[in-house]
């Protein structure tokens, strides 16, 4: 059984990773996003093992876009027309994803070219589209191949997907900026669910799975406090112009740490 004490313990030796956490998961829920791989790449200069940062890594991001879910349905910004198609695939695939076998190294490396790149589409793309009106007609079955190709890559890498869909939801006008936060939050959900599974199952037999309990619980509460934070900014105060900026730079930031890591 868990004990207060033993996690005001782990508190005070890990206080700069419950702080970073934190901020991690209000600038990323404000924009629709878990924060997988910021917390992939804080927890990557630890001396936790690769397997476990993984896990705690899903683990906070469905803690956070969990509350940022129910506040956007709440709030009516979902469009399940829309949305079921992205996930009809992307749900098994990644949880494929995360069920292959890939190097740490291997790992890093694809993670921060991808949010890189996903980045400055992000940064030099002319138009956001609004609430007013230009959104774009969807073809189902381009949705359907879309999110389920997002969903393996985000089961390999690990995380649930945001950064990759929703700068392409941007882009292509897909839907007003709000209703693509709510989608992400979504999305990144259940595919962060099916790749953290996917991980258990592939390691189950040889009973490689495993994290420090004490100390993911204690990063999910605090998550769960900054997403709460950050989805309601999302949800009410954040212009469609600011969102569009502090996704880029998060991406761009997380995609250069990463590098700088493991490349030099």
């Amino acid at each position: 059984m868990i004990e207060f004490s033993e996690l005001l313990n782990v508190f005070f030796d890990q206080w700069e990773l419950v702080i970073l956490f934190f901020l991690v998961a209000l600038l990323y829920a404000s924009v629709g996003f878990g924060g997988g791989s910021s917390y992939l790449a804080i927890l990557a200069i630890t001396s936790l093992s690769f397997i476990q940062f993984r896990a705690i890594a899903l683990l906070c991001n469905i803690v956070v876009v969990s509350g940022g879910t129910y506040i956007f349905i709440k709030k009516g910004f979902f469009n399940w027309r829309k949305i079921i198609p992205l996930t009809l695939f992307s749900i098994p695939l990644a949880f494929l994803g995360g069920y292959l076998k890939i190097s740490q190294t291997f790992f890093f490396v694809l993670l921060g070219f991808t949010l890189i790149t996903v980045a400055a589409l992000m940064w030099i793309s002319r138009y956001i589209v609004d609430s007013s009106g230009h959104i774009k007609t969807n073809s189902t079955t381009k949705n359907s191949v879309l999110g389920g190709l997002i969903g393996l890559v985000s089961g390999i890498v690990g995380i649930g997907g945001g950064v990759f869909l929703s700068p392409l939801l941007h882009l292509t006008h897909w839907d007003s900026p709000k209703r693509i936060a709510a989608t992400s939050s979504f999305f990144i959900l259940v595919n962060s669910i099916a790749g953290l599974l996917g991980q258990y199952l592939s390691n189950y037999n040889n009973a490689s799975f495993y994290f420090d309990t004490h100390l993911a619980l204690l990063l999910m509460l605090t998550v769960f406090i900054g997403g709460q934070i950050g989805s309601r900014l999302s949800a009410s105060k954040i212009s469609p112009f600011v969102l569009k900026r502090i996704t880029a730079v998060l991406i761009a930031f997380v995609g250069l740490r990463i590098l700088v890591k493991h490349l030099f």
